[in-house]
Parts: structure tokens; sequence; C-alpha cells
């Protein structure tokens, strides 16, 4: 192998990789947190499975493990970046592209259908309908898309623009990271961690707020409340409160944290 085609070649795996953690990025921050449609290990529901601190920590080490394969892709641009062999811009979106689609080919093909461990919606009445269309909509198409710009070529552009399009995906990639942490849409909804020696002051300070339980974990550390809108959740931490968070992005590890027992 030349030194010419090993180098393109970290250069399409960097492309692709980042095109990869964005579709998990992608779907973890739109079906697991802004629609609710499902969480990682939604159809397990045996054992600890059950408990939904068990179920957010598992959607938050599959955001880890984006986060781990987009910074492998960064690393291989980065260690490219000088090389007069780098890529188009047009090439470095394109395998961005095929990277993206088959996220979603594998994530079909494994997570919904031989491993089973959810479907897109999980409360549909015909989920595979809404495999397929997902399937075609942002794994097909985009890969489809990717491979035809690919195919067209191009030069391999001024050192701005490859930097450009390399700024323009590590941006990309950063920002859908920080969206993982973003409160689901129902923002009614807080969860909140407490000590179960402070629980009854917990929920003096939730009826002080005219709020009301939507669910507790067995061990009591772990509480999602329905406040009134523009209820100051601040104030739950002088009542005790650890964290209090209208998203579950840290909520599945801290809720297995030595801190919730005395």
């Amino acid at each position: 192998m030349t030194s010419t085609t090993f180098t393109r070649g970290q250069v399409q795996w960097g492309g692709i990789l980042l095109g990869f953690s964005l579709g998990g990025f992608f779907d973890g921050i739109l079906l697991h947190q802004i629609l609710q449609w499902h969480h990682l290990l939604s159809a397990v529901q045996t054992g600890a499975l059950r408990d939904l601190r068990v179920q957010i920590m598992a959607d938050g080490l599959f955001h880890l493990l984006m986060y781990l394969i987009a910074l492998t892709g960064l690393w291989a641009l980065w260690r490219r970046r000088h090389s007069p062999e780098t890529t188009a811009p047009s090439a470095l979106l394109a395998y961005a592209l095929i990277g993206f689609g088959s996220w979603h080919m594998i994530d079909a093909a494994l997570s919904h259908w031989l491993l089973g461990i959810h479907r897109i919606r999980m409360d549909a009445a015909n989920p595979l309908a809404w495999d397929i269309a997902w399937l075609v909509v942002f794994g097909i198409v985009p890969l489809v898309v990717g491979m035809a710009i690919r195919r067209r070529g191009g030069g391999t552009g001024s050192r701005v623009e490859r930097t450009a399009a390399g700024t323009t995906l590590t941006v990309t990639v950063l920002i859908a990271g920080a969206l993982a942490s973003l409160p689901p849409r129902d923002a009614t909804q807080v969860a909140v961690l407490v000590r179960p020696s402070q629980m009854n002051a917990l929920l003096d300070g939730v009826q002080a707020l005219e709020g009301g339980i939507l669910w507790v974990d067995r061990g009591g550390a772990l509480w999602v409340f329905s406040l009134p809108d523009g209820a100051d959740t601040g104030t739950l931490y002088a009542h005790g409160a650890m964290f209090v968070t209208r998203s579950p992005a840290a909520l599945g590890c801290l809720a297995f944290s030595r801190a919730v027992s005395d």
C-alpha cells in the first residue's frame, strides 16, 4: 500500500466515522430524548432493565460510545491535516453521509431486527413500517447521496477549503454531543436525585411547588416529578435534593453513586 493510498484511506475512514457518530447522536437526541419514542434497551424489560435508571444509563453509555467513535474519526483527519493528498471538501462530505447512512443501516439490521432491543416507535401499531420508513429516509438516502458525490469526485481543494470542511464536521459533532444533554420535550417533568434520609424534606418542597409524583425508583433515591410551568426547581436543593435536572442525560450514572446512601 502506497503512502498516498494510506493517507486517503485515513481521510475516508475519518469522514465515515464522523458521519457514523453523527447518525448515533441524531438518533439518541431525537428519538431517545426529544420525541421519547424509545430508549436503547426499551424492548428488553427483564430484571434490572425494568428500572428507568438502567435504561437512562444505557442511553448515556451509548452516547459515550458515539463520542469515542467521533474522536477516532477526528484523530484520523488530524493526523493528515497538512497532507497535500487530503480529499476535497465534497469528498469529505460524501464520506460523512456514507457514515451517517451506514449507522442507520446497521442500527436497523442489528438493533431492530436481529437483537430486537428496540424499535423506532415502541408504541406503534405497526413498528416494522416505522423501522422501514426510518431506514429509507435516514439510511438509504444519505448513503446513496454520499456515494453519488464520491463518484463525481473533485480536486483536492485548497487548504482553506479542507480546513473549513474539517472544522464544520468537528463543530457539528461537538454540538451534537452537547445536545444529547438537552431536556426532553416535556419541560414540566423534573428528575431529582436525593439521599433517602432527605426524602420527606424533598416531598415537602415538591408540595410547596404544587407538584406531583410521576415515578420513583425502588431505593427512593431517584424521583421524577411533574411541576407547574415556571416553578423554581432550584428551591428543591434547599429541601435536600442533591441533583435536579430536566434532562435525563446524567441521571443513570448518578443514580448508582455511593452518594445516594447515608
